[in-house]
């Protein structure tokens, strides 16, 4: 990839597997923190874009929790939106030739009417973080349809790691019982939602390798995921496999989402056959990897 890329979001969960990556490439890589960089901030933004003349573009700062944005419904729908336009806009204005990655989700497509979910499913996003998504995906298509910019979006569905906060089903698994072993406990009851909720997982490393193919390819979507969906007691019986504690489940009330979907799964065929990109982590991998990051953490934190 020759030239400069720009990367924002780099202090999060994948935007740091990503930075972690294009550095081990020996990539030419500008990655400013959100302190050093407010990306609502238009006249800075631009500065930053006429000054780096970035070749290739990773947009994936956002306000990326689901669950948090029902809290607070406004600050994911209007950063989120401020940040994606401040940065079009810049690129436009300074770097039209960059090509342009917009990080999308596959929360964007909501309940799926049919499996797998391709990347002409309709959006019917449920939560104000999807709408959020939503918005600047159509935001990107926009900027590739009308101002001629390089846009590519990528509709990543769930994806797992080291890293990863315990926000999520993967990183709450390992981190219970990576406070459970540190503890010098002999049993965990891991505690989560729905048990049967079936979703599809892709590694983070394995992401965002997906994301530096897709930026190479045409303007358009691209779903990113494994497609095969797992469901959350599958998850637990991985995660149970890497830890010499007795392991059982429960289920916590308040975890449980109201109508919660069944089963997601994307079809990643299009990234498939237009870069050749294919997922190259097993879960059991994912998970193993995410355990040893929080005994790692919990480890430091001791010392």
């Amino acid at each position: 990839m020759a030239g400069v890329a720009l990367v924002t979001g780099g202090g999060g969960f994948a935007g740091g597997h990503l930075v972690q990556a294009l550095r081990a490439r020996g990539e030419d890589l500008l990655a400013p923190s959100s302190q050093e960089l407010d990306l609502r901030d238009t006249d800075a933004t631009r500065e930053l874009v006429a000054r780096a003349q970035p070749t290739h573009v990773f947009h994936l700062a956002a306000l990326a929790s689901v669950g948090r944005s029902w809290d607070d419904p406004r600050r994911p729908l209007v950063e989120n939106h401020e940040m994606t336009l401040s940065l079009l806009e810049a690129v436009r204005a300074e770097a039209r030739d960059a090509r342009v990655l917009l990080a999308s989700s596959g929360e964007v497509y909501g309940p799926p009417s049919e499996l797998p979910v391709t990347e002409e499913a309709p959006l019917r996003p449920q939560s104000p973080y999807a709408v959020s998504k939503a918005g600047t995906d159509l935001l990107g298509g926009m900027y590739e349809e009308a101002v001629g910019l390089r846009v590519v979006r990528t509709r990543a569905f769930n994806h797992a790691g080291p890293g990863q906060s315990d926000t999520y089903v993967v990183g709450t698994l390992t981190r219970q019982i990576a406070e459970a072993e540190a503890a010098g406990e002999r049993h965990v009851a891991l505690r989560t939602g729905s048990p049967d909720s079936r979703r599809d997982f892709t590694d983070v490393r394995d992401v965002v390798a997906a994301y530096s193919v897709a930026i190479g390819l045409e303007p358009g979507v691209y779903n990113v995921a494994s497609e095969r969906a797992v469901a959350v007691r599958d998850l637990v019986e991985i995660a149970s496999s890497h830890t010499e504690l007795e392991v059982s489940h429960e289920v916590d009330p308040e975890r449980v989402r109201p109508h919660d979907v069944p089963e997601v799964r994307g079809c990643a065929r299009k990234l498939r056959d237009a870069g050749g990109w294919e997922p190259t982590l097993t879960l059991d991998r994912t998970i193993a990897d995410a355990l040893d990051h929080w005994r790692r953490v919990l480890a430091a934190a001791r010392a």
